[in-house]
């Protein structure tokens, strides 16, 4: 064999290799509102995503990172994208509830799986390849309503989003409240680019409830929960997990001083009492995010991301046991593996996805925070 024939066998085989070594890496998708109204949730998730393992179970992993802009249109093309283009194994996002359960249907027809980090509400059996990160409303609304009634909460009114977020809650809401038998007085909607919730605010202020839960998300929470007090409301304030970042804070200042939050435990670890199953993970969420991203900067969208990566090293080596990255059978395997992991330890709480149930949390899971001198503290 002449020297360059070798050459360019022993090249032929490199490059063989090179593609055999690409077609195993483990390709996701994730679709984020880093502009817009949510990018409050997309750029801190952005930021852990940039912690992310490099290698899980010896499979290089590539995360393929888009901008969906806070637009369910956009979120839709960006999944496109991801399953005809990019071929992908799993997709996650959006952060935005209306965004996220616009591109279900697509992710589902390209039988991928999705972990949502919006609670996305979809009718039963279409959730059949989307798993949900954050906790489900049920879950959330249990601490709330468990408050209202230690601090005699006797009526209660709702300002939320017009959308499918707003919607959810609202309905969690009318359902515990009426059991805990308190009765709510008003219900008024505002759109995610409104910048003012005046007559809203007037209406409700005028019902005069014990307390009012606004359902908003990110640095969006702020302003009608301003808008309440600049219209001289006195009673309580509760605001939803969505809610649960540091923008709140900033934002609201003064105005968000001495209202309520409820959360998943990974923003407020170090306060978790010892017996808390997630708190050694929580921290070192917190630990790693605040030493990368500067200390106070901890999110809770961003501890979405952190449990993204739990899920990944529990399910890939049972996956790549079944098929090989790349291929309808692996997508598939990882489906099967995440609906039968069981009990595993998140950040956010204890998940236990199941063939029944896309939500995975228990009511142990939500913790209600008081904002307490610009701070999150745990309510006892």
């Amino acid at each position: 064999m002449k020297p360059f024939q070798l050459k360019t066998l022993v090249a032929a085989a490199a490059v063989m290799l090179a593609s055999s070594a690409a077609l195993a890496d483990v390709n996701i998708g994730v679709s984020l509102a880093l502009t817009g109204p949510g990018s409050g949730l997309g750029i801190p998730m952005q930021k852990q995503f940039a912690l992310f393992p490099k290698e899980i179970a010896g499979e290089k992993i590539n995360l393929i990172i888009l901008d969906d802009a806070t637009d369910p249109g956009k979120g839709v093309t960006n999944a496109r994208r991801f399953l005809t283009e990019d071929k992908v194994d799993l997709i996650i996002g959006s952060c935005i509830t209306a965004t996220s359960a616009a591109m279900t249907p697509v992710i589902a027809e390209g039988k991928t799986v999705q972990l949502s980090a919006a609670p996305v509400g979809v009718p039963p059996g279409q959730d059949f390849w989307m798993f949900r990160l954050p906790q489900g409303f049920t879950v959330m609304a249990h601490p709330i309503i468990e408050h209202m009634k230690k601090t005699g909460v006797k009526t209660v009114g709702f300002l939320g989003y017009t959308d499918a977020y707003g919607e959810l809650w609202l309905k969690e809401l009318q359902a515990q409240a009426d059991k805990a038998g308190i009765k709510i007085v008003d219900v008024e909607r505002f759109a995610r680019p409104d910048t003012s919730v005046t007559p809203q605010a007037l209406k409700l202020v005028s019902a005069n409830p014990d307390a009012i839960l606004v359902v908003a998300s990110g640095s969006g929470a702020a302003m009608p929960h301003k808008g309440l007090i600049e219209r001289g409301y006195k009673g309580k304030i509760y605001q939803t997990h969505a809610a649960a970042t540091p923008d709140l804070v900033r934002i609201g200042g003064k105005d968000v001083e001495g209202s309520y939050v409820v959360s998943g435990p990974a923003v407020t670890a170090e306060q978790l009492p010892d017996s808390h199953p997630s708190k050694k993970v929580a921290v070192d969420f917190v630990t790693k995010y605040e030493a990368a991203n500067g200390a106070g900067s901890r999110n809770q969208f961003a501890a979405h991301a952190y449990d993204s990566a739990i899920v990944l090293e529990k399910v890939l080596p049972v996956a790549l046991k079944k098929a090989k990255p790349g291929t309808p059978e692996f997508r598939a395997a990882l489906r099967d593996a995440i609906e039968g992991m069981g009990r595993t330890i998140f950040s956010h709480g204890v998940m236990n996805w199941t063939k029944d149930d896309h939500w995975g949390y228990t009511n142990e899971t939500g913790v209600l925070l008081k904002v307490s001198g610009g701070k999150f503290v745990v309510e006892n």
